[in-house]
């Protein structure tokens, strides 16, 4: 056999190191004074691990409380500036609103939108229209109630506002009735087709003209109604405008009586304007 020669070694130049260039981390193919790639990986892997992983449960709670938070200052900007919801106690605009009936009031009625004849509004009761409510028994949730009611998430059920129809604006002559048992406005009789179609509206005569800044309602229900027929011994009957919530847009709940409400425009269409 051929005899295995060794391998004469090649000169060494000064200054080289016996480990091969390949073997030195971080030298090939990188500048001597760059920071090592895999040092700086294991540095952030280190911090990610030392910081503790976050608790679903407090991550989800912190979901909730956020939308809660959203729903709650939404609310009260539309209840302040928007809608504000109402409940119904009382049969008097029936079977416009029943009893019970929870209804959003449209508040940029009466201003920046005008008011016009057949609106329903809901107005507060400065005029002793109705009896003091007696004071509730306050429970051990009665401020989370006042709280809901406040933000508007509850409908006001304070029972010291009132529900009617409009029927004359300022300056509006209106009388009752004429041969035929109508009303009429400014002269023109008009077929009031709201009214409660149970029952046949009892006359009771009178003949005014709204004065400025005042509106004359009447509720659907004319014989079950304390409006500004029953009132007239107390300002005329009249209402301030300045009194208005807004107008009644919604009937919302319950869900199977959910309609918009509307103010009949055919009904006063042919009324001439005040004099």
């Amino acid at each position: 056999m051929p005899e295995n020669h060794a391998r004469t070694p090649e000169p060494r130049h000064e200054g080289a190191s016996d480990v091969p260039a390949d073997a030195v981390p971080g030298t090939s193919g990188q500048r001597p004074d760059a920071p090592a790639a895999g040092a700086e990986g294991s540095r952030a892997a280190a911090k990610s691990a030392a910081k503790p992983a976050g608790s679903p449960v407090f991550a989800w709670l912190k979901e909730v409380a956020t939308v809660v938070v959203i729903a709650v200052v939404l609310s009260f900007l539309i209840k302040t500036f928007l809608f504000r919801a109402f409940f119904i106690p009382s049969e008097s605009m029936v079977n416009t609103l029943e009893v019970d009936d929870r209804i959003f009031v449209n508040l940029l009625v009466p201003e920046p939108f005008a008011l016009n004849r057949g609106d329903v509004v809901v107005f507060r009761d400065t005029k002793g229209w109705l009896q003091a409510a007696p004071e509730q028994p306050q429970g051990p949730f009665t401020w989370v109630q006042d709280g809901l009611t406040f933000v508007g998430l509850l409908p006001d059920n304070s029972e010291q506002h009132l529900v009617k129809r409009v029927i004359g604006l300022p300056g509006d002559h209106v009388v009752c009735c004429d041969a035929g048992g109508r009303l009429t406005i400014n002269g023109t009789a008009i077929n009031e087709s709201y009214i409660n179609p149970a029952e046949i509206p009892q006359i009771r005569n009178f003949d005014v003209t709204v004065p400025e800044g005042k509106v004359w309602v009447m509720g659907d229900n004319r014989n079950h109604s304390a409006d500004s027929r029953a009132h007239m011994d107390s300002d005329g009957g009249f209402i301030d405008i300045a009194d208005l919530e807004g107008k009644a847009a919604v009937i919302a709940w319950p869900l199977s009586r959910f309609t918009t409400l509307g103010n009949y425009p055919d009904v006063f269409r042919n009324v001439p304007a005040a004099p």
